[in-house]
């Protein structure tokens, strides 16, 4: 059945839509969830990738790809047939890329044209700054350096190639040296302090930020490089990288919430100013921040979908846990927004 061929035009029940993602990134919670709130799931594999979902018993159906590019030849005509709806991750932006998603004829949950002002920094920064958060400094220039800073390149890379430098020789040394084709990049004030991600949820259905879970990421060799002398790490030439690795659950101090709650509420708020988006930002998404010794919250970056941080709590976080009787994933709430959209015919409300 597809979505407006039932007799009241669109389904409401949610036994007659498949919730999809592409799998990686943050797939087992996603269909997880779906499962744990009765409606069927559906993963996109390219194929040789599809063991965890098979292992984990999670997924409901698998779809096999050859290569991204078969998107629109092979695997959406069979979401359409589905009644699909797509969910983005990580993973899924970063093979799709804003601009395939906003072609898209199959079902996607979110906002797509949010994509563009969150994968270009410039863009991005307008957004934060007019949701009046603390951010970095960043320099137009590596001459302008003169300071700790860290060269982040554009894209969703998991981290992969950040570096962190005090000189403009620093920068043109460690580029030239290990990223010589890379010029598309962004030079950002270093901020010292505890890295902090805060996963939150946004409903167009119930009106309601809430806070999901945090966690800080486990980077290699960032977190690595402190049990090596220093004077070992000048004589080896280390340089510290930031490829992320894992995720690590954190719970923060209880009188930072109202703030955190107030940050989160200014961002949804400014989404739906801006030129061009409609609906606004709802959904899961994820305020990458560092957290100085005075508590000063610094937010250097905004992914405006669920993020791989919260793949610790498919159970559920201390803070869902206070909130609902059942393990509530960021995956599962995703679920369940879909899930009411469709009982109550609100689910262009959710469709980007």
């Amino acid at each position: 059945m597809s979505a407006t061929s039932s007799s009241a035009g669109i389904s409401r029940n949610p036994k007659d839509y498949r919730i999809a993602t592409i799998g990686s990134h943050t797939a087992l919670q996603i269909l997880k969830g779906a499962r744990d709130e009765g409606v069927p799931n559906l993963v996109i594999c390219r194929k040789g990738s599809e063991r965890p979902y098979i292992s984990y018993g999670v997924a409901d159906e698998i779809l096999f790809v050859d290569d991204w590019s078969q998107w629109d030849s092979v695997i959406e005509p069979e979401l359409i047939k589905r009644n699909a709806i797509n969910i983005p991750h990580g993973s899924f932006i970063s093979y799709m890329g804003p601009e395939k998603v906003k072609t898209m004829k199959s079902m996607y949950y979110g906002t797509k044209e949010i994509l563009e002002w969150e994968s270009d920094r410039t863009m991005e920064r307008e957004w934060l700054l007019d949701a009046k958060l603390l951010l970095p400094r960043v320099f137009e220039k590596p001459e302008d350096i003169d300071s700790p800073v860290i060269v982040k390149f554009h894209g969703a890379g998991g981290g992969f190639g950040y570096f962190v430098v005090r000189t403009p020789e620093q920068f043109y040394e460690v580029k030239n040296r290990k990223y010589p084709d890379e010029n598309d990049y962004t030079i950002q004030e270093y901020i010292v302090g505890v890295p902090l991600y805060i996963h939150y949820f946004y409903s167009p259905i119930t009106k309601e930020l809430e806070i999901m879970s945090f966690d800080k990421r486990y980077e290699s060799n960032a977190d690595s490089i402190g049990r090596i002398k220093a004077e070992d790490q000048l004589a080896a030439k280390i340089h510290t990288s930031y490829t992320v690795v894992g995720n690590v659950p954190v719970v923060v101090r209880e009188s930072m919430l109202p703030e955190l709650f107030e940050m989160g509420e200014r961002v949804v708020k400014a989404s739906q100013k801006l030129p061009g988006i409609g609906k606004g930002l709802f959904g899961p998404f994820c305020l990458e921040t560092i957290v100085t010794r005075k508590l000063q919250i610094y937010v250097f970056e905004i992914s405006a979908r669920i993020v791989a941080g919260t793949n610790p709590f498919i159970e559920g976080s201390p803070y869902t846990a206070l909130k609902y009787k059942e393990p509530m994933s960021t995956g599962r709430r995703l679920a369940r927004d879909i899930k009411q959209a469709i009982e109550s015919g609100r689910l262009h409300d959710i469709l980007g």
